[in-house]
């Protein structure tokens, strides 16, 4: 089994190369992508953001393997695919949420049909978790976030880590009531609801951390959710299909489609997708096998 895992980890191709494979490819789907989104022609700008956005992780990937000799795609294949997968059911997820708050709405340039419609969707949709990953791997593997950053030691305890799932459950609850004034509320619920979760059975968690005073997680994900944010806004405006924010009493001063306030909400919706995505492994999974990296205590294997 121990020699299988190292296998499986190891980097095929990219081991004995200074360029590894996904690097290229990733800036050749930007090259390609970026400027049919932006300026045609149709009816091709309408099927780019999948390929922008993989092209965004296989660069970021390659830049990763090349200043750690490590990145998710090289350690294990498959569990890089599977967070395609996470994604997926994780932003439907959001979109069945959003028919209750109507913060943002989708212009087509074609009508698609159902089908159609699902298909394309879900392949936008199940980029935005290796993004974020990827992202925090990156910024995880810069000096500033090398060693552990240690601040103020948060630890509930079972009692409050059992009163935030509560109240985790409990903005969910006024998200569905008052969608119009609660509509915050949602880029919180998710965490608050599985993160503790988490915590009191075991598995990898954001408390957990912040019990010990550990916060580099924290960090690394609020520079992965705020630098996708970016670019999925600025990709975003002048590409036709393209999403609209309608957000009562913030909707001001627009950074691209999105309000400025809006962009805060990429700090816990990336702490969100990290609770979520470690749930899921230990459903899928069932182990704890290292894959993620930004996560790692300074000086663990």
């Amino acid at each position: 089994m121990q020699a299988r895992s190292h296998a499986r980890s190891t980097p095929r191709s990219d081991s004995t190369s200074e360029w590894p494979s996904q690097l290229p490819i990733g800036l050749v789907l930007l090259a390609v992508a970026w400027p049919t989104a932006w300026f045609g022609p149709a009816p091709y700008s309408e099927y780019t953001f999948f390929p922008l956005w993989l092209g965004y992780i296989l660069t970021v990937d390659g830049i990763v393997w090349r200043r750690t000799r490590t990145s998710l795609l090289t350690r294990n294949p498959a569990r890089f695919a599977l967070l395609f997968g996470y994604s997926l059911a994780f932003w439907w997820a959001f979109e069945g949420i959003n028919r209750v708050v109507g913060n943002w709405r989708y212009a087509m340039a074609s009508d698609y049909g159902p089908l159609a419609y699902a298909g394309l969707a879900s392949l936008a949709f199940s980029t935005v978790v290796p993004a974020v990953f990827e992202t925090a791997e990156f910024y995880r593997s810069l000096p500033i976030f090398a060693r552990t950053k240690r601040w103020w030691r948060i630890d509930p305890g079972r009692r409050g880590l059992l009163a935030l799932m509560l109240l985790g459950g409990a903005m969910v609850v006024l998200t569905v009531l008052f969608p119009r004034q609660a509509f915050p509320l949602v880029w919180l619920s998710v965490f608050f609801v599985i993160d503790p979760y988490n915590a009191l059975t075991g598995g990898e968690s954001i408390a957990a951390r912040v019990a010990k005073g550990s916060w580099t997680t924290v960090w690394v994900l609020f520079a992965a959710g705020l630098t996708c944010g970016f670019f999925w806004e600025m990709w975003n405006y002048w590409s036709m299909p393209k999403w609209r924010y309608e957000v009562p009493y913030v909707g001001w001063f627009r950074v691209f489609e999105m309000p400025i306030l809006g962009y805060g909400g990429y700090l816990p919706f990336a702490l969100e997708l990290y609770a979520a995505t470690r749930l899921l492994d230990r459903i899928v999974s069932r182990q704890r096998d290292g894959f993620l990296r930004f996560d790692r205590e300074e000086g663990a294997a």
